[in-house]
């Protein structure tokens, strides 16, 4: 209470100097039915596609539907507390999420708001989870290559920077683990990452991202969290929001790479939005735009050119066939978008055959372009052997008398696939890739039964570390071998064998 006649006076005063009469004008809709995550809204005559609303509550919506005469609304979170004839207004933003370094390190949901109880994110600034892609002007050749530190996918199938190579297989056949593996060889190549989990158990994700904090690849790693009991809208903008994320580094000059956990998931929720909001379904139920969908999420993995910036983002989409069909819409639709598939194989992974990978059905489209030359002289021989082995395999079940050239063809193909069985979470340099590949190339391990091929290739790497590391050195400068080098490998795994007993 006020006594003091001059101090009332004061307050008015200075309530009247802090009067405002600017008028806040802001657009208002009426929700006139609210159900299953979705409201729809009569008036925003203008409204946006894809714009923020904000409901009464403070709970947020996006537009998606523009009808005559209402908007369907797709409820970032729970509907509960939403009613009929509740108030939503525009905010006149379209969904965005915050970008830059502070999101380094960070365990975000799908509105790249903070889930890892470490404090608020110090961000750059926003982008729009839509953006167009690249034009086709602002790209360059995917000519670099990305090293995964799986020697089936980077002898075989090798990944450019900038490439989109979908990983497709059934579940449990280890499509997660090349992703993660993938993003622990990036460790001190300058490269960011961002796994985007879409649909994931929680349990899954915590597990992948204590494997990234014990390795300390969650130094350079975003992860974008949307699992499966949240909400199929926050599900459905996942994989926009991790690209926005990635998009601010790659126009800065950087080289991410994006891993999407999975596309079939994410396909689904999509798919539930749309027969909510009334769409028509089409094949398998999912809405006619499904391949627009997936289409203009992957086209914005790019190799940009040096004058604009010369940044990129590699894509690994991830997607699930049903007992290896892959002939099914979505994975049909994603193929034909992507730049070739790693594809994973129920019967190897059960037979021990680990990454399961089918050389037979995988394929790069860039192939030996985004291959350093030492490992594009060594990848050549070895793909047309390996195919030749399992024909060979194939048929000498039916045939017990087999000349040498077969029985010598057969033992090798052995080897080969011996080599190219690989522990999860061990990625291995492409100077050691190189080093084993090449005694395996040459026959080195012909006379090595099969049992001692892993302790003969830790044998080799130890040695070249401790003994010859001027061997790493070179090819790590040059990405060559020149004759000197080879002469020194061959010396080199002449002592190896000779030091150990491998029969």
């Amino acid at each position: 209470m006020v006594n003091n006649p001059d101090d009332t006076i004061k307050v008015i005063k200075k309530q009247i100097e802090s009067y405002s009469s600017e008028l806040d004008f802001s657009e208002a809709g009426t929700v006139i039915r609210v159900g299953d995550g979705i409201a729809r809204v009569y008036g925003l005559q203008n409204a946006m596609s894809g714009e923020l609303l904000e409901f009464s509550n403070g709970t947020q919506g996006m537009a998606l539907n523009l009808d005559e005469d209402s908007i369907g609304v797709v409820i970032m979170g729970s509907d509960v507390g939403i009613k009929e004839g509740d108030p939503v207004k525009l905010t006149g933003r379209m969904t965005e999420v915050p970008v830059g370094d502070g999101m380094l390190g960070r365990v975000v949901n799908a509105l790249g708001e903070p889930i890892d109880d470490k404090g608020p994110i110090e961000a750059d600034g926003y982008r729009p989870v839509e953006n167009p892609a690249p034009s086709v002007i602002s790209r360059h050749e995917v000519n670099r290559p990305l090293q995964t530190g799986i020697k089936a996918i980077d002898a075989l199938v090798p990944i450019g920077k900038g490439q989109r190579e979908l990983i497709i297989g059934d579940r449990q056949t280890g499509k997660s683990a090349i992703a993660i593996d993938t993003i622990l060889n990036q460790k001190g190549k300058d490269v960011y990452c961002v796994y985007v989990a879409i649909g994931q158990k929680a349990s899954t994700v915590a597990r992948i991202i204590k494997v990234l904090n014990d390795t300390g690849a969650m130094d350079f790693s975003t992860v974008v969290l949307s699992t499966a009991n949240e909400a199929a809208p926050l599900q459905y903008i996942a994989p926009y929001a991790g690209c926005a994320i990635a998009e601010e580094w790659m126009h800065k000059g950087k080289d991410v790479l994006i891993v999407y956990d999975d596309l079939s998931k994410h396909a689904v929720a999509y798919r539930a939005i749309s027969l909510l909001l009334g769409r028509p379904p089409g094949r398998e139920a999912y809405p006619g735009d499904v391949f627009y969908l997936h289409s203009r999420l992957l086209e914005r993995a790019a190799s940009m050119g040096e004058e604009y910036g010369g940044g990129s983002i590699t894509a690994l989409p991830i997607v699930e066939t049903q007992e290896g069909d892959i002939s099914a819409y979505i994975p049909t639709n994603i193929i034909s978008i992507t730049d070739g598939q790693i594809y994973l194989e129920t019967d190897l992974f059960n037979n021990g055959v680990r990454p399961a990978i089918n050389p037979g059905l995988s394929v790069s489209r860039v192939g030996g372009s985004a291959q350093i030359p030492a490992m594009k002289s060594i990848a050549g021989p070895l793909r047309i052997e390996y195919a030749q082995y399992k024909e060979l395999a194939a048929f000498s079940q039916f045939g017990s008398d087999l000349n040498q050239d077969t029985l010598d063809r057969l033992n090798h193909g052995e080897r080969i696939m011996e080599v190219l069985k690989q522990p999860q979470y061990k990625p291995i340099s492409v100077e050691h890739q190189i080093i084993i590949l090449y005694a395996l190339n040459n026959k080195h391990m012909e006379d090595i039964e099969i049992k001692y091929i892993r302790r003969f290739q830790n044998d080799l790497i130890h040695y070249i570390d401790e003994h010859a590391g001027h061997i790493i050195e070179e090819i790590k400068k040059t990405g060559k071998t020149s004759k000197e080098l080879i002469k020194d490998i061959e010396k080199a795994i002449k002592e190896v064998k000779e030091n150990c007993n491998y029969i």
